[in-house]
This record gives C-alpha cells, structure tokens and sequence, in this order.
C-alpha cells in the first residue's frame, strides 16, 4: 500500500486528489494538509510514501515546502498543480531544484475526454516515484568529472570533437532536473546546437523551455517546424507531434501515432540523428520509463556517434537508459552530474559563441 499526504489549499481540489488515489486500491491517503506549513509538519508526523504537492499556496508556497521537507524528513513529491501559464509553469519547475521528483497538471474533469488518459499518468507517475530513495537535500551536488573507469568504460574510439555538429538528448521521468544540471554546467563558449526529446504533459513544454532559459544561461525555445539549428542554442520538441533533424541543419515537425506510447517519440529523433548526422553527433539518454530510444541509442552508436546512457544510481527510473545500455548502445554510463563534463571532453572549446544571459537562481 503507497501511503499519500496531500498538500493543496483547494479543499475541492484535494478531495478531487484524494477520490482518484482512492479509486486505486494500491494506495492509501492518510492525510490532506491545507497549507505549506501544515505540510512539512504531517510529512513529519504521519512518514507518508510519497507527497502531492500544490504550488501555489498562501503563506509557504510549493517550492518553500519542498525545500524544508527535504532538509529534514526526505520523501517522495510530486507537483500537482493546475497551472497552465507558461510563466507560472516555469516558476514551478524551480521545486524540482528544490527536491520534488516530477511536475504534473492537475487532472481535469471527469467528464473531459482527457480524464482516463492524465487519471492514468497520475496514477502510474506515483506508484514510479514512490519507489525512489530520496536523500537529504541541503544543496545541489556539484558537476563531477568522468572516472578513469567511466572513460575506459568506451569499447569504441571517441569521434574527433571537430566532427560534432549536434547534441541529441531524450529524456522521460525525472529528466527535467537533470537536463538542467547539463545545461548549467556546460561552458559559456558551447556552440553546438542541442536538441532535446522530453516527454512531458502537453502544454508544459513551454513553461520548461522557459525555466531553462531564465536560469541556465542557454537560449532555450520550443522547437518550430523547419526551423534551422543555430550554433549554441537549446531546442525542446513540441508535444503531440515527431520531431526529425534534417542534414541541412533543420528541424521537422512531422504527425504521425505514438512510438513506444509518446509522441514526440524519442526513438523516431534519434532514429533521425543516426541517419543525418552519424558520427557527427553525440547521442544521450537520460532517466525515464519504457524503452523509447534505446534501441535507437544503439542504431546512433552503430553509425559512430558517441553515446552517453545515465547510470541507475543518479536515475529516478532506469527503463530507457537501463535498456540502452542492456542493448550495448552506451559507448559511456555516467552519473547525471558527470555528463556535461563528459561532453566537455568530448569538444574542444573557443570563442565562438559567448553567453548574454545572466543565470538566475
């Protein structure tokens, strides 16, 4: 039985949590707290599993909650918010850097065609996160350079930094965070355009762009169709639709059914990169559910692109990168916090491009 603590200043809106949690006879909610202090203080109390939390609450807001929950009683949380400003989405992603594990919208009504679909990614996104072994969160661990091990650990020789013209990265659970910690510590004269496969809720791809615009220092935006990738900046796929990379350095947007159940799928991305950038690209993997792009990982490093798949430990959920590596798609496994500085290793560094954007905490 997943034990739940409810965190919401919505009466309505917790109890329309509670009856959805209840509804699934794998957990159990022992509490509802109505504001951030009365929070922290049954997590205290009453050891919950796992927490949903609001955002946005009177006197001690999402993020502050966060923050002292997991300074002084670790557990499991999960936003639930009903935001869908990107502005006030972006400031919502700050609690992960607080602590919380994943950011989800609020499920609409139940007489919305979309019910059974986001009652269902509620559920399953709480059974995953109440599995995770959180730690006590004082501040954010630092960037780590690759072990000796972690470097042998490439049975393929590493392609000439010279030769890169793209970062590919896809991402599911938990890949918000650490997107971010690469971003952040990747070096001001960075010229490679990045582009990025993140499964996420539709209508919060623009409120993770623009978090991770305001506070990594990188010119970050939401990807458009047959847009051309320029030197230095971040591009997120857009949800509801594939996103492919063309040999002439731009983007497609293209429809088409869910792969591996998402779309945008991160197998279909990568399947793109492999065919129009080979060995010209590094190829990255990171913490989420499933499969998607793992065995496209491989098709990547089989065309001679370097490979980076996140190891178990720094993973909220292992499935894709677990599979990757399962698959000998990884010519590397590094800790979330290693990859950036791996990436470092991997391209040589100038003055093609300085950053403008100050970073904001």
């Amino acid at each position: 039985m997943i034990k739940v603590l409810i965190v919401d200043d919505s009466p309505t809106t917790a109890k329309y949590l509670a009856e959805i949690f209840t509804s699934d006879p794998e957990f159990s909610v022992i509490g509802i707290a109505h504001d951030g202090i009365e929070g922290i203080r049954m997590a205290r109390e009453m050891r919950p599993d796992i927490i949903s939390m609001d955002f946005n609450m009177p006197d001690l807001n999402g993020i502050a909650a966060t923050r002292k929950i997991m300074s002084t009683c670790p557990t499991p949380i999960v936003i639930v918010s009903s935001l869908y400003d990107k502005y006030a989405i972006a400031m919502s992603f700050k609690s992960l850097e607080a602590g919380a594990l994943a950011i989800l919208p609020t499920p609409p009504s139940r007489i919305s065609p979309e019910f059974p679909q986001r009652k269902q990614e509620l559920l399953k996104t709480f059974k995953a996160m109440a599995e995770v072994k959180v730690i006590r969160r004082i501040a954010p661990a630092p960037a780590l350079l690759p072990t000796a091990s972690a470097m042998a650990s490439a049975a393929m020789p590493v392609v000439s930094a010279r030769e890169i013209r793209l970062i590919a990265i896809g991402a599911s659970t938990g890949g918000p965070q650490v997107i971010h910690d690469i971003l952040s510590h990747l070096p001001t004269s960075f010229w490679v355009p990045i582009v990025i496969v993140q499964h996420i809720t539709p209508g919060f791809e623009e409120g993770l762009a623009t978090w991770l615009d305001q506070t990594t220092g990188f010119s970050v935006s939401v990807a458009a169709n047959n847009e051309s990738l320029k030197d230095g900046h971040v591009y997120l796929a857009p949800q509801g639709v594939h996103l492919e990379v063309t040999r002439n350095k731009s983007i497609l947007l293209v429809p088409g059914p869910p792969v591996h159940c998402a779309c945008p799928s991160i197998s279909r991305f990568f399947r793109s990169v492999a065919r129009s950038y080979g060995s010209a690209s590094i190829g990255v993997i990171l913490t989420g559910m499933g499969t998607d792009g793992a065995a496209e990982l491989k098709l990547m490093r089989n065309a001679g692109a370097t490979t980076i798949a996140q190891d178990r430990e720094s993973s909220i959920v292992h499935g894709m990168p677990g599979e990757a590596i399962k698959l000998d798609g990884a010519c590397h496994v590094l800790p979330g916090n290693s990859i950036a500085a791996m990436i470092c290793l991997l391209i040589p560094f100038g003055i093609k491009r300085q950053k403008t954007k100050e970073t904001t905490s």
